[in-house]
């Protein structure tokens, strides 16, 4: 039997209970804001388009969107994908930056200069670094690049897919299936918007270097230099990737990562009306997202929050925090307003081990669940004596 032990954590002002970790230092008293009590105005959503939403780097909230789970075509966003993959194998150490890849022929006659899509520039049959190869990939877009960096990764676009999908179900993109690595449309190629975003942040928290080159503003191949079509990396400086796309039956796509102080966002629009459109959209849902949100870090990992009685134990009570660190995203002017509960069993017994799970705690605002995360014993707690825990099985059964 559990009953809920409940307790108020979270006061931004007020609280002093342990381990409480907030990102800034309190403010002195101040008059509430005349915005403070205002709702939050919708998010300027795209008049045309089939999917798009607004996701915090920190916590993976969505803010808002719309048929965010609607499976559509990521057409050149699929190279995210692909990059993801080859940072992971890199990591892996089964590839390297300095491999030489062969932009082979079939390569240069799907993805290269004869197509109608865009590509890198690289000669057929000769090598480049694939480092080179894959920011032709990232920067120029190059659906040629991705081919031969597939086939140097995997041996062909199909094994590479497998690999695409396998990263994908570890990323936790459930509504996801590649079969390519560039996007062009293609039967059972799919997916969401949600995922994307997903996808998005697993490659700025995992592989930052990766990342990096979807900021890059133009790039070089022979006598051919191509600007990225990310057109927000002109126009807002806060704005460090990340890719776009376009196919007929796609539509428009882009997906936007910025960064504003210490808080990063994420959008997705899929299927807008044209490559200027996408970002106008793209900034609108930015602008809006950093004007009316924040992210707190509510509780640093192993710090203790309580220190529930435990019986028959060299202790008599064990520490619970929090494995990871506990962020949540709130409407600006509302961190105040966030109330956050331990549930805790009634009894617990010794031995407890160091990480155990204890309970949960939930973070509230206005009774909304936000945010929730394992309690998780901080230190282990060792059996007692004999006559410790003889005296303590008396005292339950007596309790009891």
């Amino acid at each position: 039997m559990r009953s809920l032990f409940s307790v108020v954590l979270v006061s931004a002002a007020l609280a002093t209970g342990p381990g409480l970790a907030i990102a800034q230092a309190p403010a002195p008293a101040r008059p509430a804001a005349l915005s403070d009590n205002l709702p939050v105005p919708d998010a300027p959503a795209p008049k045309v388009s089939k999917a798009w939403l607004v996701m915090d780097y920190a916590t993976g909230q969505v803010l808002a969107g719309e048929n965010v789970d609607t499976p559509v075509e990521p057409a050149s966003i699929t190279k995210v994908m692909t990059s993801y993959v080859i940072a992971a194998e890199m990591a892996a150490g089964k590839i390297k930056p300095t491999d030489q890849v062969m932009m082979s022929e079939n390569a240069w006659r799907s993805g290269g200069a004869g197509t109608d899509g865009s590509y890198s520039g690289f000669e057929v049959n000769k090598t480049a670094p694939l480092e080179q190869m894959e920011k032709g990939m990232v920067v120029q877009s190059g659906n040629d690049a991705a081919i031969a960096l597939a086939e140097h990764v995997a041996g062909s676009e199909q094994a590479f897919a497998q690999l695409m999908n396998a990263y994908a179900k570890k990323i936790g993109m459930k509504a996801s299936h590649f079969v390519n690595p560039h996007g062009l449309t293609a039967e059972g190629h799919v997916t969401t918007a949600h995922d994307l975003a997903l996808l998005g942040r697993a490659l700025i928290r995992d592989f930052p270097e990766a990342y990096s080159y979807n900021k890059i503003k133009e790039f070089t191949v022979g006598p051919i230099t191509q600007p990225n079509r990310n057109l927000l990396l002109w126009r807002d400086a806060s704005v460090d990737g990340i890719k776009t796309g376009h196919t007929s039956s796609a539509g428009y796509c882009l997906m936007a990562s910025a960064k504003r102080g210490d808080q990063r966002l994420i959008t997705v629009v899929m299927g807008d009306s044209s490559e200027n459109q996408r970002a106008v959209d793209s900034q609108a849902l930015l602008n809006w997202g950093f004007r009316f949100h924040e992210t707190h870090r509510l509780y640093e990992a192993g710090k203790a929050l309580a220190s529930p009685k435990v019986w028959k134990g060299a202790e008599n009570t064990v520490q619970v925090g929090v494995a990871q660190p506990l962020l949540v995203t709130t409407p600006r002017g509302k961190y105040d307003r966030l109330k956050a509960t331990m549930d805790l069993p009634k009894s617990l017994v010794a031995p407890i081990a160091k990480g155990q799970k204890i309970g949960t705690v939930k973070v509230t605002l206005d009774g909304k669940l936000v945010a929730q995360a394992p309690l998780v014993a901080v230190s282990a707690v060792e059996e007692g004596g004999f006559f410790k825990r003889l005296w303590h099985e008396l005292l339950m059964w007596w309790q009891g």
